[in-house]
């Protein structure tokens, strides 16, 4: 028995080593002038158990590995895909150390190298006493940027519809996206970001509840807008944070409705990790399902490896 512990610990250490060095060799051939580096990460869950003894920092301690790997790596931005937390109301103490981890790993004089040229009222539905985008607020510093999409755990809710994420978005700690204000009309304008020769046309969908979204599919009602110049000339990216797996004919999101001319998928909500791309099965692009980064469930997909991605994007 020891024997076999040693091998597959002597197998991990390998396939660690083997991973370290392809991550060495993208980091040789990187671009920083025209290549756009983003860590993809989804269902973090902050707050997870967190009375628990011996779990209560799990989700708090796999998000700081995260946030430290986009730091070593130096990442452009970060992109979360949904669930950031894992209640509704988040408690003071998940509030608090959210915030000093974002603080901490987040803040910072490095500069911020790519820009957005699309109009972010159409993007961030802030308003208008506060800047959209936190790296532009000249009264703080911010050296990595997240955007952010909400799940069906940390969705808004209340008279003004607001979530946790508006919290931190108007702390000008992340930029919250993805909000439909219309949930039966649901139009989506891109984030649109530039970096050297390198469009990026981002969507979000932050969620809506399945059967909803369904009818608003069928009904024709999710318009994603394109960009009016030089339409070929964008990385197109929707992010969404809905069942990918079909638990009933109108409990998940088809691919056939997803629009083809998307280039690549980054779906939140299922919890298991398939970090790597895959083609879809029906349209043209791929899709990267990051899983989420801490367990809340006894099942054989969250007993998988979790990951995050660091996803590079060049012209």
């Amino acid at each position: 028995e020891e024997m076999n512990q040693s091998i597959e610990e002597k197998q991990e250490n390998q396939s660690q080593s083997q991973e370290d060095e392809e991550h060495q060799e993208q980091e040789d051939i990187f671009d920083p002038i025209n290549e756009l580096k983003i860590l993809l990460a989804t269902d973090n869950h902050l707050g997870y158990e967190e009375r628990d003894p011996i779990r209560g920092e799990d989700s708090f301690r796999s998000f700081e590995e995260i946030l430290s790997i986009a730091q070593q790596y130096s990442v452009d931005m970060i992109l979360l895909g949904g669930d950031l937390f894992h209640f509704n109301k988040p408690s003071r103490n998940t509030l608090f150390k959210t915030m000093q981890l974002l603080r901490h790993y987040c803040l910072g004089p490095s500069p911020i190298n790519f820009q957005i040229l699309s109009d972010p009222d159409k993007n961030f539905h802030l308003g208008k006493n506060y800047q959209p985008v936190n790296f532009s607020d000249p009264n703080i510093s911010i050296s990595i940027p997240i955007f952010s999409i909400h799940g069906n755990h940390d969705d808004p809710s209340g008279e003004e519809s607001l979530s946790a994420l508006d919290l931190l978005s108007v702390n000008n700690l992340i930029n919250y996206f993805g909000k439909s204000e219309n949930v039966d009309d649901v139009t989506i304008s891109p984030i649109l970001i530039n970096k050297g020769t390198t469009n990026l046309a981002l969507y979000g969908l932050g969620n809506i509840r399945d059967e909803r979204l369904y009818r608003t599919f069928a009904s024709e009602k999710v318009k994603l807008l394109r960009p009016i110049e030089n339409i070929d000339q964008w990385f197109n990216i929707l992010v969404l944070h809905q069942n990918r797996v079909a638990h009933s004919e109108k409990n998940y999101v088809n691919e056939a409705v997803i629009d083809n001319f998307l280039d690549l998928i980054i779906w939140g909500h299922e919890h298991e990790c398939k970090i790597a791309p895959v083609s879809s099965e029906i349209g043209d692009f791929h899709i990267i399902q990051p899983g989420s980064s801490v367990a809340t469930s006894l099942s054989p997909g969250e007993a998988e490896t979790k990951y995050c991605g660091i996803l590079h994007i060049k012209e």
